[in-house]
């Protein structure tokens, strides 16, 4: 078992298997994109695998694998068969901005691939262009269709962002009541890779909104979720990911683990150290030693809090899925 210093039990990793993506959102990325990591940069599929293993016999129950965006990423069918037949029961998910998912979600589903949150910022195509800076909107129903009709767990996620989308908030929730799957609002988190002209609704705003329509009523949310839980009076129910409250980072339980190796405590790029050199040495004794280190230095909070007058992080989503 993996326990932190502050007696928070660790026991789900989250895979970046790429840095890149076919998008450039604007909460996200430059608009010339990023420099391809080398070939030799990046941990290979056996690499990251032996790791996972490691982490699995330590008390890991929940894998994720996420990008930049993981479905550009040649073979990751069978990097998700690898880990589902070391540990079949695993809860494994993946987060995808949905482009490609409705070509590929069958052999998802085939390798042993259980849930998929897809980001899902605005039904309306121009909407849609403007954040991912391409036509995508298309695409991505297709591939929330799709996996839908699979049978996968189903999660949407959309960034709340003033003056973009908060006028659809209550149409992208009535779209994923739809299709039977959760919406996630997330508070838009600063970071020096954003446009410098987003601006992002905070929880009470995401609510006043919903309200307009709904009466609803917080719940008691899951064990570790990072997401604030809400119940409408039909029964359904939906998150609001809000990392700027006092106790976002109370129950964390979450590692992350970059493509090139870099072991991430919490989500802040500067905090991590690299299992690279270790794994290609096969050295297992040293990567579970780096393991065991980073876990002990995982800090008690993350730097949005106090109401947004935290820090404005230099870290970049594309390098550890958020």
């Amino acid at each position: 078992m993996l326990i932190d210093s502050y007696g928070r039990v660790v026991d789900y990793l989250r895979v970046s298997v790429t840095e890149r993506c076919n998008f450039r959102c604007r909460y996200c990325m430059p608009e010339e994109g990023i420099e391809n990591l080398g070939h030799q940069s990046v941990l290979s599929y056996e690499e990251m695998f032996e790791f996972i293993k490691i982490c699995l016999d330590n008390g890991v129950t929940k894998i994720r694998l996420t990008g930049g965006e993981p479905l550009v990423r040649s073979g990751i069918e069978n990097f998700i068969a690898m880990i589902n037949g070391y540990k079949p029961g695993l809860d494994l998910a993946m987060t995808t901005n949905g482009f490609l998912l409705a070509k590929k979600a069958q052999a998802l589903k085939d390798a042993g691939l259980k849930r998929l949150n897809i980001s899902l910022d605005s039904l309306d195509p121009k909407k849609a262009n403007f954040l991912a800076r391409k036509d995508v909107l298309e695409h991505v129903l297709e591939g929330i269709k799709t996996a839908c009709e699979l049978g996968f767990g189903v999660k949407l996620n959309t960034v709340a962002l003033k003056g973009v989308n908060d006028a659809e908030l209550v149409e992208l929730m009535d779209f994923a009541k739809s299709c039977n799957a959760q919406i996630r609002y997330i508070e838009f988190m600063e970071n020096s890779h954003a446009s410098g002209e987003l601006k992002g609704l905070r929880k009470d705003d995401i609510l006043g909104i919903i309200c307009q329509k709904y009466n609803l009523k917080e719940i008691t949310k899951s064990p570790n979720s990072p997401s604030s839980l809400f119940k409408l009076e039909d029964g359904y129910k939906f998150g609001i990911i809000d990392p700027h409250k006092h106790d976002f980072c109370a129950t964390c339980n979450r590692l992350r683990l970059s493509a090139e190796g870099l072991l991430i405590p919490c989500l802040y790029y500067e905090d991590g150290k690299s299992i690279r050199e270790a794994m290609r040495a096969g050295d297992i004794k040293k990567a579970c030693e780096i393991l065991r280190e980073v876990i002990a230095n995982k800090p008690e909070k993350n730097k949005w809090e106090n109401d947004g007058k935290g820090e404005i992080s230099s870290r970049a989503f594309y390098q550890t899925g958020g």
